[in-house]
């Protein structure tokens, strides 16, 4: 079925055929001639950027100094904490005390020399590591946040050494490995096999930009490194990876690259003005609490920041590169469209695409703060109270600089694609009614073409 509305050359299907109340992610492989003039501007900024980028890694670069383990992560001699597999055999209600409790041994465990209290009793065989063959007994005591465990459960087990020298074993977590693996595998061939190539390359480009943040971003902060750099330096390599790998190399992809970094660096801005504002601490959250206790070179503030900046990439990709490809595509259906009206309908695509994206990025916050929230629904506090105190005002604060940049890049990566699809050509024709003329000629040439 053919789109409504046709080009005044009565053939060619219009541009607001194509230009509704809606966003789509459709990428053609075959971009709109490109303008000289534009190309050299768009890919000289993106290579003058990159060549910044390069030099502020080499600059930011984390030291090989050692850092102290922090004391919740240390074992009680001082070490770094080790687990080892187990799988629990038996598990039942019964008196504690038994000298093999966290023990390795062979056979059954001893019982308790005395009747003392009950709690839950899990004989657990050891799989890996020197006790592997072994057993152990862990004695739970009930109570809010102990672990509920059954036979058959697969666990990690903490060695610990104790006084004494001797080896202890203690619940550490629940074994996820095969399930997280399972999870990822399937997220992982569903997005290859309904994107295929385009698909494969995306996730190459997820697993790059965790390689950026493990090994370049955490030991920058680590290090005592200022956030905002770290971050944009961080955020740019993640962008150019990602962003190539999965859109291909084209002034498409670079129109969306170069709106997406413009973006970025006003959400680090909006972030640094909003939390000076706020007097945001970050300290509401226990991790971040932990942070400064025992990691005194690194600023909780500064985490916060490098937060919203990493925080916003996701969304602001995925705006950008839409209104880039809406751009390019609708200069391509209608050749006689002016950059005006390229803009105009390309922007109806942005607006709809804005409102339900901030309703992705609010909601999402809002989920992962939902046990927050039911902890202040039962304190009794004032609205008021639960709005501005820190730990809910970070999130809303985080969701507003991400909706002002997502805002902001919609017209900004517009204006960028729309110069690249619909460049200015010296000498040629310069209104639309010359190009609307000029426009089936091409087509009967076109067609000459592919039947010769």
């Amino acid at each position: 079925m053919e789109p409504h509305g046709t080009s005044p050359d009565g053939n060619r299907p219009s541009l607001d055929a194509y230009a509704g109340h809606g966003h789509g992610h459709g990428h053609s492989d075959t971009p709109a001639p490109l303008g000289p003039v534009a190309a050299k501007v768009v890919v000289g900024l993106l290579v003058a950027i990159a060549i910044a980028v390069i030099g502020g890694a080499i600059a930011l670069w984390p030291s090989q100094q050692s850092v102290d383990i922090p004391l919740p992560f240390q074992t009680s001699g001082g070490g770094a904490v080790s687990t080892e597999a187990g799988t629990i055999t038996s598990q039942s209600i019964g008196t504690c005390g038994s000298p093999d409790a966290g023990r390795a041994f062979t056979g059954e465990p001893t019982p308790p020399v005395n009747d003392s209290y009950e709690c839950q009793r899990s004989i657990v065989d050891i799989t890996t590591g020197e006790d592997a063959g072994k057993r152990t007994v862990l004695e739970i005591a009930p109570g809010p946040g102990q672990p509920t465990l059954s036979a058959g459960e697969d666990i990690r087990l903490v060695v610990q050494t104790d006084p004494s020298g001797g080896v202890r074993y203690s619940f550490n977590d629940y074994s996820r490995g095969l399930p997280l693996a399972l999870i990822v595998g399937v997220f992982a061939v569903v997005i290859c096999v309904v994107a295929r190539w385009r698909g494969f390359r995306a996730l190459v480009g997820l697993l790059l930009a965790f390689a950026v943040l493990v090994v370049f971003m955490l030991p920058a902060l680590l290090d005592g490194a200022p956030a905002i750099p770290v971050a944009l330096v961080a955020g740019a390599v993640i962008l150019y990876a990602v962003l190539y790998l999965a859109h291909g190399v084209n002034l498409r992809t670079s129109s969306a690259l170069l709106g997406t970094l413009t973006s970025m660096a006003l959400a680090a801005v909006l972030s640094y003005v909003a939390i000076r504002m706020t007097h945001l601490t970050g300290l509401s959250e226990e991790q971040n609490t932990a942070v400064q206790t025992y990691i005194g070179n690194v600023s909780v503030t500064g985490l916060l920041l490098a937060g919203f900046i990493i925080g916003s990439l996701g969304v602001l990709n995925d705006v950008t590169i839409t209104q880039a490809s809406a751009a390019f595509e609708l200069a391509s259906v209608d050749e006689t469209a002016t950059r005006r009206e390229i803009f105009t309908a390309t922007m109806r695509v942005g607006r709809d695409h804005i409102a339900s994206t901030v309703y992705t990025l609010v909601l999402a916050y809002a989920g992962g703060a939902l046990p927050l929230l039911l902890l202040f629904s039962v304190a009794d506090r004032s609205i008021q109270d639960v709005l501005t105190g820190d730990s809910v005002a970070i999130e809303i604060v985080r969701s507003a600089v991400g909706g002002v940049a997502l805002a902001l890049s919609v017209p900004l990566t517009t204006a960028i694609a729309v110069l690249l699809a619909r460049p200015i050509t010296v000498g040629g024709p310069s209104n639309r009614a010359q190009r609307r003329a000029a426009a089936p000629a091409r087509k009967t040439r076109g067609s000459g073409r592919h039947s010769a």
